[in-house]
């Protein structure tokens, strides 16, 4: 296939101004999603091409189905490569000339939702099949596209992590709660590298699972610092979350780069299918202090197990703002979908009395509340509540909406005075 000339797609680009165009940067909205070795796409998009099994998806929105002309913006380079786009069932060939910037992909007809442009390689006389930094996008037809548009506040990064998605549970007013109880489970398929499933978080902190590397697996639970950092070492000493116990095997020490504080885990290999407890509890010890302590039911052994206890300075509260949230922290992995269940919450006041939860509110991050991604969904389904983010599915969930399932009847048959 042919290419447009730098001067010439430039006047292209002039004539049809007034119509809706779009430069999606390669840097948020591109992913490598093939290949034995590992050529990611950086901030300034694909810049180590240079395997042919190497494969990259662009993904981009459309509101409605629509005409568009589309194009690659590219640093110039030497030697001549031949490539390959791919929506769908269409595919076609294009060549990357010496000195070239730009390369015309031609037209496609598009449906509504999101759409995935695959790019392969084909051949190459030089060392490297290209570097893309933009695909521009221009159509006839009114239609908004939705995608990454800017790296401000890091959002190239927060944009291919994903949407991060929450629920925040409603709960009786006017009482003080020292207890969150509730059951988790991840379906089987659904549990990527990256993933961290929330289960049981309050307003200090967060208690859940994680799929770390395809070896490892851990149980999470840490608190933040009432000094604002991203920085641990950066905290007062009088500030910091002090391990008041922990459990067997459990690691403990600090966190940073998204708020900074203690930091507890297990490596537990928990599995996608099977339904976990969680217990944790919130109260002030009278002192100026509270003491944070989270409890892990493993099946396997029928037996509570202690994750960690940490006091907090400076801070005087029961629990606060139960929720739970799904979010993938690996932005190799966003473009992968996950999902998780909840069911069976309740919370418990300070005098042992149990409340069940059956209300929660939906809400994302500031990817979501943008529409930079529109992967997201939350809400009830069935018996249970749910989350799901990643892998560019739609429709999603309208942020903000209330979501209800029947009230759970048997409150936890947990024994307090036998917990480890």
């Amino acid at each position: 296939m042919g290419f447009l000339p730098p001067f010439i797609f430039q006047l292209f680009l002039l004539l049809t101004a007034s119509f809706p165009s779009a430069t999606v940067p390669l840097g948020g909205n591109a992913y490598q999603t093939s290949g034995t070795m590992l050529e990611p796409v950086s901030g300034e998009g694909i810049s180590s091409w240079s395997h042919i099994d190497t494969e990259y998806a662009i993904y981009f929105y459309l509101d409605k189905g629509v005409k568009v002309t589309m194009a690659l913006n590219a640093q110039p380079q030497q030697a001549r490569a031949i490539l390959a786009a791919r929506i769908g069932d269409k595919e076609q060939e294009f060549t990357l000339k010496p000195g070239q910037t730009s390369v015309d992909l031609g037209t496609w007809d598009l449906g509504p939702g999101y759409q995935c442009l695959h790019l392969t390689a084909v051949d190459r006389e030089g060392s490297h099949y290209g570097h893309f930094t933009d695909l521009l996008i221009t159509t006839q037809e009114e239609v908004s596209i939705h995608y990454v548009k800017d790296n401000e506040q890091n959002r190239y990064y927060w944009g291919r992590r994903g949407p991060s998605v929450h629920l925040r549970y409603e709960v009786p007013e006017n009482r003080s709660f020292k207890w969150f109880y509730s059951e988790m489970t991840v379906p089987e398929g659904q549990d990527p590298i990256g993933s961290y499933f929330m289960a049981n978080g309050f307003g200090e902190g967060y208690f859940g699972i994680q799929v770390n590397s395809p070896t490892e697996r851990r149980i999470l639970f840490s608190v933040w610092s009432p000094y604002q950092t991203d920085n641990p070492n950066e905290i007062p000493e009088d500030e910091r979350i002090r391990m008041v116990r922990k459990g067997i095997d459990v690691y403990t020490g600090e966190f940073g780069n998204e708020g900074s504080g203690g930091q507890s885990y297990l490596r537990y290999p928990w599995k996608a299918g099977v339904t976990y407890r969680f217990l944790n509890s919130v109260e002030p010890d009278g002192k100026g202090n509270t003491v944070y302590t989270a409890y892990f039911y493993d099946p396997e052994i029928e037996e509570w197990l202690l994750i960690a206890s940490f006091s907090r300075p400076k801070t005087d509260t029961w629990y606060s703002r139960p929720h739970s949230f799904l979010e993938n922290f690996n932005p190799l992995y966003g473009h992968v979908g996950r999902k998780v269940l909840y069911q069976n919450q309740w919370i418990g006041d300070e005098h042992g009395n149990w409340h069940p939860i059956g209300t929660a509110t939906f809400t994302g991050d500031d990817i979501a509340r943008r529409a930079y991604r529109l992967d997201f969904a939350g809400g009830a389904e069935g018996q249970r509540f749910f989350l799901q983010n990643g892998g560019f599915f739609h429709p999603h969930t309208e942020i903000g909406t209330a979501h209800t399932i029947p009230l759970p009847l048997n409150n936890p048959q947990v024994s307090m005075e036998a917990l480890p």
